[in-house]
C-alpha cells in the first residue's frame, strides 16, 4: 500500500511539473519571443478603433559566422487621420500636420475635399510618421485629428538584394501581400492572420500549448533565413553599377553561389529599386531578370559542350582536329572570333582561345541525338529555384534537323538560358559533373522558436566525374594563361573560368555586329570549389570583348571572397580526384 502511494505521489508530481514547464515555455513564447508584437498590440488599442497592425514575418541575410541580420521586417511609427465631423477649422489642421509630415501629407487641395466629406467620421490623411513627429502632432491635440499607431514593411539595406528580397502591396483582395521575390515565394510563412496576438493572455497561455506538441500552426507562420550574406552581397552590387554605369549597358547581372549545394549567396541586377520608395519604383524593374529573362551566353557555353563530349567518349583531351578559322555548315558560315586558322590543335585550345569552330567540330562528333540529349538534362527544365515566374530555356533549335543549329548552341548562340539556368550548368561542370538545385532560403523560424532547416534534395548527376575535371583543367588554365595577358594568376589559388561575348540578337532573327552580351564564369578552388561566380552586362558601348568589360569586376570578387572567407591555399592539390 504504501509503495503504491508512493508512485501515485511521484505520478501527480510529475504531471504538475509537466504543466508548470508548459506554462514557463509558453509564458517565454509570450513574453520574450512575441513579447514586442504584444507591447505594440496593447499600444494599438489606444486608437481608433480600426483594423490591427500590419503583421508579417521577417526576413534575414545570414552572415558568414551564421549572424542573422535583418533584410525585411517591421516599421513602427504614426499615421495621421481626420475626422470630417468634427475637424472645425481644415485650413489650420492642414498647417498644423505639414509643419511635421510635411513628406508623406496629401495635397491640400486633397486635403480639403477630404475634409469636406461630412459623412465619413475617418479618413487617413498622412503616414509614416517617426515617434517624434507622431508625439509633436499629438501634443497639439488639434479637435478632429487623431494621431495613431502603424507598421509598415521596411527594408533595412534598401537597395540590397531588392529585387531578390521583392516588395509588399496591396493585391486583388485588397490585403497586403508578397507580390515579387521571396516577398512572394514565401508568402505563406510570411503572412500573419492578425488574430492570434488579439486573445485573452491566460487563454493565449494555454490555448496553443497543442501546437508546440503537433506543430500544428508553425507549419504556416515563421520568419526565412537566407543564404545571402550582407558583406558579398553589397560587394556584388557595387561592382555591378560600376559595369553598368562604367560601359552605359542596358543592365547587369551577377550570382554567386556555392556550386556543392547550390546555396546563392549573392545575387542582383542593376540597375534596381528601393523597396522602401514604392511610388517611385520603375515597374520594369520589378521583375527579377536573373530568372525571368533568357540571354543567348556565348562562349562560356563552351565547358557545357566540352564536358557532355568528354562524358559521352567521343573525344579525350588529346583528341586533336584542324582549325580552318571558317566553316560553313547547312550554308552558314560560322568562325572564330577573330577569323585565324589554328591548324592542328588538341581540345585544350578550344578553350583557351574560345574557338568557335572547335566547339562546332565537337558538337558534330557527340552527334545531334546525345547533344540533345545532354543539353535538355541542364537546360530542359527550370532549375527550381525558390523566386516567382522562373521561365523556361529556349532550346527549340536542338529539335530541328539541320546541324547548323546544334553547332551554334555549342558556343551559346541560337539557344537562351535564364542567367540562373547557366550557373546550374557550369556549376554542374565544377562539382564533378552532379547538379544542385540553386537555393535562397535556408531555413524557416517558426514562430513557436523551433527552426526548420529546409532540405534541398540530393544532387543529380549529369556528367561523369572525370570528365568534368577534365573540362576543369582546361578552364584552370585559361586562367591561368590568358586572363589579363597571364596576369590574372593567383600563385597559391587555382581558379577555373571562361569568357564569352556574343552578338545582341536583332528582332528579324539576325545579329547585330556592334552589340553585344558579355558573360564570365569563375569557380575556385579550381578542383575543391567553394565559389563560382557569373557575370554578365546586356549592351555595353565602347567596348567588344568581356574580357575588357567584365574580367575586373570578376578579379575584384575573386580576392575578395578568398580574403573575406580565409579560403586556404590549394596550390599543389591540382592533381588529386575529385571526391562525389
Amino acid at each position: 500500500m504504501r509503495a503504491q502511494f508512493r508512485i501515485r505521489i511521484r505520478l501527480v508530481l510529475a504531471f504538475v511539473l509537466l504543466g508548470a514547464l508548459l506554462i514557463l515555455t509558453r509564458l517565454y513564447f509570450i513574453q520574450v519571443v512575441h513579447g514586442q508584437d504584444y507591447a505594440q498590440k496593447a499600444d494599438a488599442q489606444f486608437a481608433s478603433g480600426g483594423s490591427g497592425l500590419f503583421d508579417r514575418g521577417s526576413i534575414y541575410f545570414t552572415r558568414k559566422d551564421g549572424t542573422l541580420i535583418s533584410a525585411a521586417t517591421l516599421k513602427t511609427g504614426f499615421l495621421v487621420a481626420i475626422n470630417p465631423q468634427t475637424l472645425a477649422d481644415p485650413e489650420a489642421a492642414y498647417a498644423a500636420i505639414a509643419v511635421v509630415a510635411s513628406s508623406s501629407l496629401m495635397s491640400r487641395d486633397a486635403f480639403l475635399a477630404a475634409a469636406a466629406k461630412k459623412s465619413q467620421v475617418y479618413i487617413e490623411v498622412a503616414h509614416r510618421l517617426s515617434s517624434e513627429q507622431g508625439q509633436a502632432l499629438a501634443a497639439e491635440d488639434i479637435p478632429g485629428v487623431q494621431v495613431l499607431q502603424e507598421r509598415w514593411r521596411y527594408y533595412p539595406g534598401g537597395s540590397l538584394a531588392a529585387q531578390t528580397i521583392g516588395i509588399v502591396s496591396y493585391g486583388s483582395g485588397g490585403t497586403l501581400t508578397g507580390q515579387t521575390g521571396l516577398e512572394a515565394t514565401y508568402d505563406s510563412t510570411l503572412s500573419r492572420s492578425g488574430s492570434s496576438l488579439y486573445k485573452n493572455f491566460f487563454a493565449e497561455l494555454f490555448s496553443n500549448v497543442g501546437n508546440l506538441l503537433v506543430n500544428a500552426r508553425d507549419a504556416r507562420e515563421g520568419d526565412i533565413v537566407t543564404t545571402i550574406e550582407p558583406e558579398v552581397e553589397m560587394r556584388l552590387a557595387d561592382d555591378l553599377a560600376k559595369v553598368t554605369t562604367t560601359y552605359s549597358s542596358q543592365s547587369s547581372g551577377g550570382i554567386i553561389m556555392d556550386p556543392t549545394t547550390g546555396a546563392i549567396l549573392a545575387l542582383g541586377t542593376y540597375p534596381t529599386f528601393n523597396g522602401n520608395d514604392l511610388q517611385n519604383i520603375n515597374p520594369d524593374l520589378l521583375s527579377n531578370q536573373l530568372v525571368e529573362h533568357v540571354y543567348e551566353f556565348g562562349s562560356i557555353m563552351k565547358p557545357i559542350t566540352m564536358t557532355s563530349a568528354l562524358t559521352a567518349g567521343v573525344i579525350t583531351p588529346e583528341t586533336t582536329y584542324n582549325d580552318t578559322g571558317c566553316i560553313v555548315v547547312d550554308n552558314a558560315h560560322i568562325c572564330n572570333w577573330n577569323h585565324k586558322p589554328y591548324g592542328i590543335i588538341p581540345m585544350q585550345t578550344i578553350i583557351e582561345q574560345s574557338l568557335n569552330v572547335g566547339a562546332s567540330w565537337v558538337a558534330e562528333q557527340l552527334g545531334q541525338t546525345q547533344f540533345r540529349e545532354y543539353f535538355t538534362k541542364i537546360f530542359g527544365q527550370k532549375t527550381g529555384i525558390d523566386l516567382p515566374n522562373e521561365t523556361d530555356a529556349l532550346i527549340g533549335n536542338l529539335y530541328k534537323p539541320q546541324q547548323v543549329y546544334y553547332d551554334t548552341a555549342s558556343f551559346g548562340e541560337g539557344i537562351a538560358v535564364t542567367p540562373m539556368q547557366m550557373i546550374r550548368a557550369l556549376g554542374t561542370v565544377a562539382n564533378g559533373g552532379v547538379m544542385e538545385t540553386p537555393h535562397l532560403v535556408s531555413a524557416i523560424r517558426l514562430d513557436s522558436g523551433i527552426v526548420r532547416q529546409l532540405d534541398w534534395g540530393t544532387g543529380t548527376r549529369v556528367f561523369s566525374a572525370n570528365a568534368a575535371r577534365e573540362t576543369t583543367v582546361m578552364m584552370d588554365a585559361l586562367f591561368d594563361n590568358i586572363f589579363s595577358g597571364g596576369k590574372a594568376k593567383i600563385p597559391t589559388m587555382s581558379v577555373a573560368a571562361k569568357t564569352g561575348t556574343a552578338q545582341l540578337p536583332t528582332p528579324t532573327g539576325t545579329y547585330y555586329m556592334n552589340r553585344f552580351f558579355h558573360s564570365e564564369v569563375a569557380f575556385f578552388p579550381s578542383f575543391n570549389p567553394r565559389f563560382i561566380i557569373l557575370l554578365y552586362t546586356n549592351d555595353p558601348k565602347n567596348v567588344e570583348y568581356a574580357s575588357e568589360s567584365l574580367t575586373p569586376s570578376l578579379l575584384d570578387l575573386v580576392h575578395f571572397l578568398i580574403n573575406y572567407y580565409a579560403v586556404p591555399p590549394d596550390r599543389g592539390l591540382a592533381t588529386t580526384t575529385i571526391s562525389v
